[in-house]
């Protein structure tokens, strides 16, 4: 029997051995592409997010920032021009009706109104002249002793001098009221709360020298949006608070609305008058301005009321489009859901949110710009947490 050649063994061999090496590579490439699956799933993103609880102490929806002012307020000045010779009030001072604040060089006046009473005088003469010479030709008419034609001149000239008279009398008269006018007098009793000229200085009939706010009503003037507007009816009562006396409440009566919004700002003016001010409510002084009637607008539904206010940094505001929102983590699997909220005020770093949050709820407050939603993100507290305390 002829013996087997060698090399189909050899062949057979390297086969197997191909087949070995080829399920060891793909072994190997196995266990690499789970490793890179492993190794891409990223750690959950650190962000700085607290949990927010309704705040008591912060403003209500419906509250809006206003100002003390007197309900009535004129310009005092002059009906005359002229060259201001006196001052005798100041900025502040507090002036009764009837009182003098300031006078005008009254030299003009007062030789117009001289030569307007030596007119008058003229005029008075020569209407008793021809009155006289009136009663005369009527005397002698009875008589036949004068032609008719001679007594109707008589009687035109006496027309004539009696119009003369009323007319010098008439610019008498106003000669005289315009040297009174070079002495300016408070109308009302009140405060000056402006300085608009000085002593030496030309006026002009009219030119305003003095503010005078009117004693008496004290108004509150706020800008209503118009979101607020069905809050700010007349006759509607308000709470109101001022910046100068904490701790204080003061109550008022919506007296006026505009009836027409302002071109620029977009918003009412609102006059409330204050009930009962006392006298250490001064005018100039910040107020804010909460009406008592629930207003129907999204700042005061019941969600709003339920869940009270949250006081929040500015740094915590996003926004969905064109509407206000904030990054919320959720519970569950702490991932982060973009929240539309109402804003209700903006403060200089704060802000009042009156919707779209319920207690206990973790908001990020820091880095809003760089999260995205459903990303797994793990809350670290802030550094500084009185920076971000209600």
């Amino acid at each position: 029997m002829r013996p087997q050649s060698p090399r189909p063994m050899r062949r057979a061999a390297r086969t197997a051995r191909a087949v070995a090496l080829a399920g060891a590579l793909a072994a190997v490439l196995a266990l690499a592409a789970c490793s890179k699956k492993e190794a891409a799933a990223p750690a959950p993103r650190p962000v700085v997010a607290v949990a927010v609880h309704a705040d008591g102490s912060a403003m209500p929806a419906a509250s809006l920032p206003g100002e003390v002012q007197s309900r009535y307020s004129t310009p005092l000045s002059f009906r005359v021009g002229g060259k201001i010779i006196e001052r005798r009030v100041r900025l502040g001072d507090v002036v009764k009706n009837g009182q003098i604040v300031a006078l005008l060089d009254p030299a003009d006046a007062q030789k117009s109104a001289a030569s307007a009473q030596a007119q008058l005088d003229a005029a008075q003469h020569s209407l008793v002249f021809a009155k006289q010479q009136l009663d005369r030709d009527q005397a002698q008419a009875k008589e036949n002793l004068i032609a008719p034609a001679q007594l109707e001149q008589t009687t035109n000239a006496y027309a004539s001098a009696l119009a003369q008279r009323d007319q010098a009398a008439q610019q008498a008269a106003l000669s005289k009221n315009q040297l009174q006018y070079t002495t300016l007098i408070a109308g009302h009793a009140g405060v000056i709360t402006a300085e608009q000229a000085d002593t030496g200085q030309n006026v002009t009939a009219g030119q305003p020298v003095y503010n005078l706010a009117w004693s008496g009503d004290i108004d509150v003037l706020c800008d209503v949006p118009e979101s607020s507007l069905a809050g700010f009816a007349v006759g509607q009562r308000a709470n109101v608070t001022l910046a100068a006396l904490p701790g204080r409440k003061f109550t008022a009566r919506v007296r006026e609305l505009s009836p027409a919004a302002d071109a620029q700002s977009r918003t009412w003016r609102a006059r409330l008058t204050l009930d009962n001010p006392g006298p250490d409510v001064r005018l100039g002084m910040t107020a804010d301005i909460a009406p008592l009637a629930p207003l129907t607008s999204p700042l005061a539904n019941g969600t709003a009321q339920q869940n009270g206010l949250f006081t929040l940094p500015v740094t915590a505001l996003f926004h969905e489009g064109r509407e206000p929102a904030v990054w919320v983590v959720r519970g569950g699997d702490d991932a982060l859901e973009l929240r539309r909220v109402t804003v209700t005020r903006y403060n200089e770093r704060t802000i009042v949110i009156g919707q779209g949050l319920k207690d206990g709820e973790r908001v990020v407050l820091q880095g809003v710009h760089t999260v995205t939603a459903g990303e797994k993100v793990r809350v670290i507290p802030p550094l500084h947490p009185e920076d971000f305390a209600s």
